[in-house]
């Protein structure tokens, strides 16, 4: 019998049968393999990067905190009809660096579709289901596009202000300017580049940009972007970001103005990056008028309506209309230009009382229609109000959604290209859209159009770390969804993410979320869902909304219009909020750990009073409960036997009577004696606790997966009351493979589940819950059948006419392939 503060002792009272058994032998057995107890809490500085005047321990800019500046003005021509851009710019590049630059580096992401581009050569095939080898119509039919027009950046001329050539060489996605005279810190230097390509068909080729044609009509929807040689940037913990583009890591740009002048057939609408300068020139007096009221307006109005849209596209016009956009303070710039957009637009009002005045617009074709004017600038407009209230307010002045695809979506200043579209009846001509359709535009408004704070003003680094602009913005875009209705999208659009991450983190072929955005597995789940499950977990359960808001809020403010990197961003929620979270950054960031929390184990105990009077009986209770009588026993009893005893009832003598739980005066004595012994206090304490009479509870845990939690707990007590316990992460840092955590209640438990919210990401619910859980599901009969191939009925089957017109290749179907040399 043991003692609490060696005096009172404590002693095991009646535990149900659902609770008793505890599995310590299996506890005691797990081997952890991930890592000791050191990696979990051990902090994270010792390997970030060291603070400096750049980049503070705090997380903030530095007081010397530098960054590169690069200013545009571009001339850029459409041909329509051949495909074909051409354009000349001028660069005026500003070194605020404290290093002197010999050279310049530009990214021409068109290269990516030369033939023997560094992405072009990596490509890998895709295995078919079966392992075999497989090449579907998509691939077959993007080979040979590129087979017979030659893609990629033509560079005409690179030349100083005064005309003169200045020496360049491409290297793959990337191309250096060496200059005449070294650019000296605070310097700058201006420059221009004449240039041209052929603009890829998108649903062919692939990619962020290019152009769609609808062979029903035959029309064309341009949109354009990575369309011209960009300043890489150049920073103080990479020097010159030139890593070749290769498809996957985005865009790590320079901040500039931009002064653009877009030439298309004077039949087109465009949509550009910043605020439209000459409208006088492109618009008709109707569409400014339109456009006028809808600035003030709280509901889309159309500024081109789908019937002049569909009157439009049938227009033959040759001549041209130069659109001008000026931009300021962005890191890029992109536009759509077609004769089919309808056009729509409202005024935004930010709920972040520092903002101004937004005008949303969207731009689409009919074939989007009834969806886009429904949703699309609703969705616009909804992202602004949101995200202003959690990060800062928008500083542009437009914010536009264009339909440029059937899925997906891409974002640039101020400007986003979205998929989703209705289903039209090839028969009926009616237009119809799913479920799917609907929640999946608005999410993709929503997520593109966020992206405008991240990262395209929270300007960080998408070609090594993908996480800090997905991931950061996927977080948001679901508090948005849940901000725009309840059960969004329902579960497939608006699942529980803690819940949702568990297949991916236990799955094969998982890379850490700090891998190069190029080099990442499963970059979906990595890129996007993996992080801002982080982030959701952070906020909703381990430090609360009060102060990962304010947190995150500080890091958006302190990184606008600047470049921050991982450790600025770890450094600031820590910093801001006053929660070391060291061992979250490094398990769920650094690693590929899972959370597998086993409740393994509960032992319920009572305070023992040491009263023999009050003892005795209960431990004569505990006997019985834990000593089951012999079964003969019982068969006896059943049986209507007598014993002897029975029979001869003067046969019973004192020990018929008492048993060895009778208490005696000596067990009396000694109680007395062992109460005259304590100090006041405790004697204090032994009344109190035979007033209170406490339930003690000893709860085993077991961390099977390798990356440590708080312990989010649900007390079931006897009366049917519940009580909710969050135990800190915390618990963890002496022993990260098995911990036990006692609680004192007044009520009896009779059941405890962990994480019955499913707030912490853990993959296996069934070792949750003590007494443990019946899993419950449905099963579905089946019959197996063989199919059996009948050739003589398969040649009766009538032959069907051919087509007249091919249908678009689609990824999703197989060439078939046969052995060279033959057919089979």
């Amino acid at each position: 019998m043991g003692y609490w503060r060696g005096r009172v002792a404590v002693t095991a009272l009646v535990l149900s049968t659902t609770m008793a058994t505890t599995d310590m032998a299996a506890a005691d057995a797990i081997v952890q393999t991930k890592g000791d107890w050191q990696d979990k809490f051990r902090q994270l500085e010792v390997d970030l990067p060291t603070p400096n005047t750049y980049r503070t321990a705090s997380g903030a800019p530095g007081h010397q905190y530098w960054q590169q500046r690069a200013d545009y003005r571009i001339e850029v021509k459409l041909d329509a009809a051949s495909k074909r851009l051409t354009g000349k710019q001028s660069v005026q590049y500003h070194n605020n660096s404290p290093d002197t630059l010999r050279y310049l580096w530009l990214q021409l992401d068109q290269n990516i579709y030369k033939d023997k581009s560094i992405a072009e050569l990596t490509r890998t095939a895709s295995p078919a289901k079966d392992g075999g080898d497989q090449i579907s119509y998509g691939t077959l039919a993007r080979v040979q596009a590129l087979k017979d027009i030659k893609y990629g950046m033509e560079i005409a001329s690179v030349t100083d202000d005064g005309g003169r050539k200045l020496p360049f060489t491409v290297v793959d996605t990337m191309m250096r300017i060496d200059l005449p005279r070294p650019l000296a810190p605070g310097a700058s230097v201006g420059f221009k580049v004449e240039w041209a390509y052929n603009i890829i068909n998108q649903d062919i080729v692939g990619g962020r940009s290019g152009y769609e044609h609808f062979r029903d009509n035959n029309t064309d929807l341009f949109f354009i972007a990575q369309w011209f040689p960009r300043m890489a940037a150049y920073t103080d913990y990479a020097g010159w970001q030139h890593k070749a583009f290769l498809g996957r890591g985005e865009f790590t740009l320079e901040f500039g103005d931009y002064d653009v002048a877009i030439t298309v057939p004077a039949d087109h609408l465009v949509s550009a990056s910043g605020e439209l300068q000459n409208p006088g020139d492109v618009l008709t007096a109707t569409q400014r008028d339109r456009l006028a009221k809808a600035a003030k307006a709280d509901k889309p109005m159309f500024i081109v309506t789908p019937d002049e849209a569909l009157a439009n596209e049938k227009e033959t016009d040759k001549a041209t209309k130069t659109w001008r956009f000026t931009a300021k303070n962005v890191r890029d710039f992109a536009f759509a230009s077609s004769n089919k957009f309808i056009w729509d637009a409202m005024g935004v009002t930010q709920d972040n009382p520092a903002g101004n005045p937004v005008l949303a617009m969207s731009f689409y074709p009919n074939e989007a229609e009834p969806l886009w004017s429904k949703y699309s600038t609703w969705a616009v407009a909804h992202t602004i109000k949101t995200y202003s209230k959690y990060s800062f307010a928008y500083p542009y002045p437009t914010a536009q959604s264009v339909n440029t695809w059937d899925g997906g979506g891409m974002e640039y200043p101020m400007i986003t290209f979205n998929g989703y579209r209705p289903n039209i009846d090839k028969k009926t001509g009616k237009r119809t859209y799913t479920a799917n359709a609907k929640y999946g535009l608005i999410g993709v408004v929503i997520h593109e159009v966020g992206h405008f704070y991240y990262p395209m003003i929270v300007n960080s680094d998408e070609r090594q770390w993908s996480w800090m602009d997905e991931g950061l913005n996927t977080f948001v875009q679901n508090i948005a969804h849940l901000e725009w209705e309840e059960n969004f999208g329902e579960h497939r659009r608006n699942p529980n993410l803690p819940a949702e991450i568990t297949s991916y983190m236990t799955s094969q072929g998982q890379v850490p979320i700090m891998t190069q955005s190029d080099s990442v597995l499963q970059f979906g789940p990595n890129a996007y869902t993996k992080p801002a499950t982080a982030l959701t977990i952070l906020r909703e359960t381990v430090m609360g909304r009060e102060l990962f808001d304010h947190a995150f809020r500080e890091y958006s403010q302190r990184w606008k219009f600047k470049r921050p990197t991982p450790s600025d961003f770890f450094r600031s929620m820590e910093d801001a909020s006053g929660i070391d979270l060291d061992w979250f950054w490094r398990g769920w960031f650094y690693t590929t750990d899972h959370v597998d929390i086993d409740l393994s184990g509960v032992r319920e105990y009572r305070i023992s009073t040491g009263n023999p009077d009050i003892e005795k009986p209960l431990q004569r209770d505990e006997y019985r409960r834990d000593n089951v009588e012999p079964l003969a026993q019982v068969h006896n009893r059943e049986q209507g036997l007598k014993t002897l005893l029975e029979r001869e009832p003067d046969l019973k003598d004192f020990y018929n009577e008492n048993d060895k739980f009778t208490p005696t005066n000596k067990d009396r004595n000694k109680f007395a004696d062992m109460v005259e012994g304590l100090d006041p206090w405790e004697r204090e304490a032994l009344a109190r606790a035979e007033k209170d009479g406490d339930w003690v509870y000893f709860v085993d845990f077991a961390n099977k997966g390798g990356l440590v939690m708080p312990l989010p707990l649900r007390l079931t007590y006897a009366d049917g009351t519940t009580e909710f316990v969050m135990i800190p992460a915390e618990i963890w840092r002496y022993n990260s493979q098995t911990v036990t955590k006692m609680l004192i209640r007044p009520k009896q438990v009779v059941g405890i589940e962990l994480d019955p919210r499913q707030e912490i990401a853990d993959a296996n619910v069934a070792n949750n819950a003590y007494p443990r859980k019946i899993a419950s599901s449905r099963l579905e009969l089946y019959k197996m059948k063989n199919e059996e191939k009948d050739l003589m009925a398969d040649m009766l089957v009538e032959l069907k006419a051919k087509k007249d017109a091919e249908g678009k290749a689609g990824p999703g179907k197989e060439v078939p392939l046969a052995p060279a040399g033959g057919q089979q």
